[in-house]
């Protein structure tokens, strides 16, 4: 499934600046968009330091200001790494 505004997305993903540091964003196993978007679904956000990755994922997995009593994340967020690039190997 592609995305369907990519000009709001953070940074520049075709950019050749090394960005080992990640972001993977999946659903739930009970998450019922699982059936629109695969089982399998998830997306990657790469940064290029451990400090705005974990910016970013404080922000990303905040509860939101508008949310209902009760109301919880229902992504889950897991910390990537390119050991090759922030190893330099």
């Amino acid at each position: 499934m592609g995305i369907s505004q990519p000009h709001n997305l953070r940074g520049n993903p075709d950019s050749r600046n090394q960005r080992p540091y990640g972001v993977r964003v999946s659903l739930r196993a009970n998450d019922p968009f699982r059936k629109l978007l695969g089982q399998d679904w998830s997306r990657t956000h790469w940064f290029a330091t451990v400090a705005e990755r974990d910016i970013a994922l404080a922000d990303m997995s905040r509860r939101h200001e508008y949310s209902r009593a009760g109301d919880a994340p229902a992504l889950r967020f897991e910390k990537v790494e390119k050991l090759a690039e922030s190893r330099g190997l």
